[in-house]
């Protein structure tokens, strides 16, 4: 999950409406363990809510994302782009946590034996989901495959290979597939047992400094290594230290290669008959290695299908109605999604460590927390998200100048 770019609205409004719908959707699965346990129980194994909010994400941020590096055809006024949008409502949500925490009005997570500076250091990358280290808010998972994308796309970029996001999707489809039926399988964060969680964090958090610096420098060499040892790197912890089966980590990033191929047939770079066999290709390795893996539970298979499948049609139907004239509401909510996607897990955890979870189900309390959280998401985005986007297109410019 990711924030929307400034002005998209006008220009992209459907992005926006699905970034919406996705982040009401995963706010409810949320926010239902509160207060409506009962109904939740009875509709995940049928549906998971969780997996089709962020399916939308990551197709969104594929469709987006390498859009905009391309645009800025500069892989440093990139990264200030990135970053300026992703960590200041971070920063402000995380510190919020923690201040709750001291005043004993939410709970943290238990870290077990980790220091609490690789701690922090695995949550600075924002890979800590791909570095062994629990989330300080459960939502924050989906930002560490965002950023092992970003680095993949920039090494995509650096070595003049981002065009073929229709084969890389391919290929990771596959590869979930074939995973899948070879048996293949890692214990969760495997290379963090491996190696211990520590000295993985040390040299992951060093590498991808080194990656980032080097691939904005200006020496077509350096930034040639950093791209392909930041992509590399990303590669690897999603392949091999991730928490998420091994076939669901590769099914993301293929979704959001496959977001990026349908941007480039809307842009005339790809065909769309190629886009539309990427598409069935990556939709049926998904479904496949969904129904395959051995879990024993056929219904949590067919939520997680159902989900699937309704995410992408969800985003066909978007596509469809690009050029149609989106409510204003809907790309409104677009536009905050990003502080309500990270807000919303901070509200409930001062209120289930406060006035604890329901023991019936409430609809109206559940009502009631969307009527307050939505004002507050206007708030965090007026006074976070906007001040740090601003600072960032600043830096960009200054950077850009002689």
């Amino acid at each position: 999950m990711e924030p929307p770019p400034p002005g998209s609205a006008a220009r992209l409004g459907w992005l926006d409406a699905l970034r919406g719908i996705a982040a009401l959707v995963v706010v409810f699965d949320h926010s239902s363990y509160t207060f409506l346990a009962d109904f939740r129980r009875e509709l995940m194994p049928q549906f998971s809510t969780s997996r089709y909010g962020i399916m939308v994400f990551f197709l969104v941020s594929g469709y987006i994302v390498p859009a905009s590096l391309e645009r800025r055809g500069c892989v440093r006024t990139f990264w200030i782009g990135r970053l300026s949008r992703v960590y200041p409502l971070w920063a402000a949500v995380v510190t919020a946590l923690l201040a709750a925490d001291l005043l004993g009005l939410a709970q943290s997570r238990d870290f077990g034996q980790q220091s609490t500076v690789m701690v922090a250091v695995a949550h600075a990358t924002m890979l800590q989901e791909l570095l062994g280290t629990p989330n300080l808010l459960l939502v924050l998972w989906t930002l560490s495959y965002e950023m092992a994308f970003y680095l993949l796309v920039v090494a995509l970029f650096t070595v003049r290979l981002h065009r073929r996001s229709a084969a890389i999707a391919l290929l990771l489809a596959v590869l979930a597939a074939v995973s899948v039926t070879a048996g293949v399988a890692l214990p969760p964060s495997a290379l963090s047992g491996l190696v211990g969680t520590g000295p993985l964090i040390a040299f992951a958090s060093i590498a991808m400094a080194v990656a980032l610096c080097c691939a904005s420098a200006t020496s077509p060499v350096l930034r040639v290594f950093g791209g392909v040892s930041g992509g590399v790197s990303a590669l690897v912890l999603v392949l091999c230290n991730g928490t998420v089966p091994l076939w669901e980590g590769l099914v993301i990033l293929a979704v959001m290669f496959l977001g990026t191929a349908v941007h480039r047939a809307e842009k005339g770079q790809i065909s769309r008959r190629c886009v539309a066999g990427t598409a069935v290709v990556v939709v049926a390795c998904a479904v496949g290695s969904a129904y395959r893996y051995g879990d024993g539970d056929h219904f949590t298979r067919r939520g997680w299908i159902v989900a699937f499948l309704s995410a992408a049609l969800t985003f066909g139907a978007g596509l469809a109605a690009r050029h149609r004239r989106i409510p204003r509401l809907l790309s409104g909510l677009g536009t905050i999604s990003y502080s309500v996607y990270l807000t919303h897990p901070l509200l409930l955890a001062v209120i289930d460590s406060t006035a604890g979870r329901r023991r019936q189900d409430d609809p109206v309390l559940e009502v009631a927390f969307f009527v307050v959280l939505l004002p507050m998401c206007v708030l965090t985005h007026r006074y976070v998200e906007v001040p740090g986007q601003a600072l960032g297109r600043r830096l960009a410019r200054r950077v850009r100048s002689p």
